[in-house]
């Protein structure tokens, strides 16, 4: 089990503040953070907007506020520039670095309802902090509202007022922002929707808290990036032969529902699998032999079929769902798998061949020698894990997190904001992918790839990441009007640029 390096964690609003205070222990002032902290959105809004003229500053009663003052002072030290500063209360409410900073701006002040935002260039929102735990209501939301009906940009510090650092959710309204400076780290809410549209480009300024204060804190939760999970995206060895890379297999349907298998078949078989079979029930081996060229084929039609083929251990990496049907088939296929001490990718039917009584598969995984990769949608997961789901006080990391310890699997939540999340509380958000990979079969060529990555000996949680961070970037680069066979087409420009850049930056 790999570590992952602190550059990619992502912390919430309540490790963040712990870092602030580690930073403060360590002997760096809070108000020097804050100065550092503004001259970043400062810096970060000339050059974003170099042609502005009339900026509006909101500043709230919290350290956000803090940083807008500060940012108010450099960009009015400008004289091209006519800064304007509106506040929800007045300078003398705040307390801490926040009132220091106040202290160091000499304009005016105006109250945040004589804003409109058409008479400025760019707004700068510094009016509440992430970790705003209540709705926003009154004044606040009315000029939240004027702002986004408005054709002026945005600049949010930190994150845009009103979403919730831990989870990305609107906490009564939000602010739309073009441009969003953050701080030492990114958090969740970052990342996961409907925050990560909000936020606009995100930029991440270093304001001087060391990065040893991360030791302490012992943040659990990572975006996705090659340079933590590379090894699970293996390059074949220039001495090595297809055995070496592992033999895949998936699961096909009846005749008339083989295509979300082979889907599933030739992208494992692209994202790094040696040798990928087809294991068919009788009545299909026709319609998938004439559609097969490099996948091979098998019959399997039940549980002795299935207890013969396991005899060969070569055959390490399984997934099954894609087409397969729903009932007590697909279950007891699962259960000989992980039984088996193989590695299972669930997806589809195999999830919701357990909906309801999930129980039994969740003992398999825990007992076996193998891994076990849910890839549920919200729908799925739902059928999968109810009490978890209907929890409404849990974001989507810690939905997935807490389906993870539950069912002893890696689980990952698909989304526009995909979660992956390992039963020993290790998690990561996926940032690649467009809209376009909401098409049919787009999640069977995802469970493909997966099996492909663990065939070829990588880790279930690195694997399930990888896939997921290589599925969305085959999908950036094929563009508008992708379908599913389309994806697999593209991942040998992934595995390209994973050799040539292994960073996604």
């Amino acid at each position: 089990m790999a570590e992952i390096s602190n550059r990619f964690a992502l912390l919430t609003p309540r490790e963040m503040s712990s870092a602030d205070q580690a930073a403060v222990a360590a002997g760096i002032p809070g108000i020097v953070l804050m100065e550092n902290a503004g001259r970043a959105v400062a810096d970060a809004v000339r050059k974003a907007f170099p042609a502005v003229r009339r900026i509006a500053v909101w500043a709230g009663p919290g350290n956000n506020g803090g940083d807008a003052y500060v940012a108010a002072r450099y960009l009015s030290e400008e004289p091209s520039l006519e800064v304007v500063l509106f506040t929800l209360a007045a300078p003398s409410g705040l307390s801490g670095d926040a009132a220091i900073a106040a202290q160091g701006w000499h304009g005016a002040v105006k109250p945040l309802d004589e804003c409109d935002p058409r008479a400025f260039d760019v707004v700068i929102d510094g009016l509440f902090d992430a970790g705003l735990g209540r709705p926003i209501t009154g004044g606040a939301k009315e000029a939240i509202a004027r702002l986004n009906s408005a054709d002026t940009p945005a600049v949010a510090i930190d994150l845009p007022s009103g979403v919730f650092g831990t989870s990305g959710e609107i906490l009564g309204a939000a602010v739309e922002a073009s441009l969003t400076v953050t701080f030492f780290r990114k958090k969740p809410g970052h990342l996961l929707q409907p925050g990560k549209e909000l936020c606009g480009k995100l930029l991440v300024a270093d304001i001087g808290i060391p990065v040893g204060v991360l030791s302490s804190i012992g943040a659990r939760a990572f975006e996705s990036d090659p340079l933590w999970w590379r090894s699970a995206a293996k390059t074949p060895s220039a001495t090595g032969h297809k055995y070496d890379r592992g033999h895949a297999v998936v699961f096909s349907g009846g005749a008339s529902r083989t295509g979300a298998a082979r889907l599933s078949a030739i992208a494992a078989l692209r994202a790094g699998a040696g040798l990928v079979t087809l294991f068919s029930p009788a009545s299909a081996m026709l319609v998938n032999a004439g559609a097969l060229t490099a996948v091979m084929l098998k019959r399997c039609d039940d549980e002795r079929d299935l207890a013969a083929h396991l005899d060969d251990e070569r055959l390490n990496a399984f997934a099954l769902g894609p087409g397969f049907g729903v009932g007590e088939k697909a279950k007891a296929f699962a259960l000989a798998i992980l039984g088996a001490g193989r590695c299972l990718v669930l997806d589809a039917d195999g999830i919701t061949s357990f909906a309801g009584e999930p129980t039994e598969l969740f003992q398999a995984a825990s007992a076996s020698n193998g891994e076990l990769v849910l890839t549920p949608h919200a729908g799925e997961f739902k059928k999968l894990f109810p009490e978890i789901a209907g929890d409404s006080a849990l974001s989507k990391l810690e939905k997935a997190r807490a389906a993870a310890s539950l069912s002893g699997a890696v689980v990952l939540l698909k989304g526009a904001d995909t979660v992956i999340a390992a039963p020993d509380g290790r998690a990561a958000i996926n940032t690649t992918g467009t809209p376009w990979l909401a098409t049919a079969g787009s999640g069977d060529v995802l469970t493909g790839m997966i099996a492909g990555l663990l065939a070829n000996g990588g880790e279930a949680f690195e694997c399930a990441a990888a896939g997921a961070w290589m599925h969305g970037k085959a999908a950036e680069i094929l563009g508008p009007g992708l379908i599913a066979e389309d994806l697999p087409t593209a991942l040998p420009r992934v595995h390209s640029m994973l050799v040539e850049q292994p960073s996604s930056e």
